[in-house]
């Protein structure tokens, strides 16, 4: 009777191994962060305010009191649970130009900003966010600037755009204040954006700035925006 004992042990032991190293090549599940009230926010500029917005529940990234018509100031609210690599970020976001800001067709005017931030680390970031003001502009220059990618601190959008004209900036069509779905993909050192469910990307960023980096990921808006989030998620995904 002893063999078949000294036999199971054996094989109880094979299987355990053969767990362990299956588990060890998969991907590690991305983590669970919940945009509702329970979430931690990192603020800089801005406040959290929960509403109703178009028949849902939403983050709305606000102006500190007496900031309300500041001109040149980024809202930022960075998921303190949230550490990010290589993946996909999913969300909704609704952005329109806030009252009282000018809607000259010129640099001046339309400055509804709305994105996310990622890898955010030690002062460095990387950023997808869009300008559904700009999407319906007479002015095709305007409209091709509908969305932008950055990154902090040495490459902000207008560095970018003046040693390469167009290439971190594209056209897709928006609607102001309306809810619209933006699927980041990152990868390594490439990153893609797409928008309302769109099957090909609307922006591609072949090399980004801060390389293949990790860290966390923010709402993002600038103060001239009337900025709400909802639906976030966070995917796996392989190399492209």
């Amino acid at each position: 009777m002893r063999k078949p004992v000294a036999l199971l042990f054996v094989l109880a032991i094979f299987c355990a191994l053969a767990a362990v190293s299956l588990s060890q090549g998969k991907p590690s599940p991305a983590p669970i962060l919940q945009l509702d009230p329970s979430a931690k926010f990192g603020l800089a500029n801005a406040q959290i305010q929960w509403q109703e917005y178009r028949g849902r529940q939403a983050a709305k990234l606000a102006p500190l009191p007496g900031h309300e018509r500041d001109v040149d100031q980024e809202m930022q609210a960075t998921l303190v649970d949230s550490d990010f690599q290589d993946g996909i970020i999913e969300i909704d976001v609704a952005g329109a130009r806030r009252q009282g800001y000018s809607t000259a067709e010129d640099t001046t005017g339309y400055k509804g900003m709305i994105g996310v931030t990622f890898r955010i680390q030690n002062g460095r970031s990387e950023r997808f966010y869009v300008r559904p003001q700009n999407a319906r502009l007479n002015n095709q220059l305007f409209r091709n600037r509908s969305t932008q990618y950055e990154s902090a601190p040495d490459f902000p959008w207008n560095q970018l755009r003046e040693d390469h004209p167009g290439e971190y900036e594209s056209y897709v069509d928006l609607d102001p204040g309306a809810w619209t779905h933006l699927k980041i993909e990152v990868s390594g050192i490439k990153a893609r954006l797409y928008v309302n469910n769109a099957p090909q990307p609307c922006l591609i960023v072949n090399e980004l700035k801060q390389g293949s980096s990790r860290g966390k990921i923010a709402l993002w808006a600038r103060i001239s925006t009337d900025a709400y989030f909802s639906n976030l998620k966070l995917s796996p995904t392989t190399a492209f």
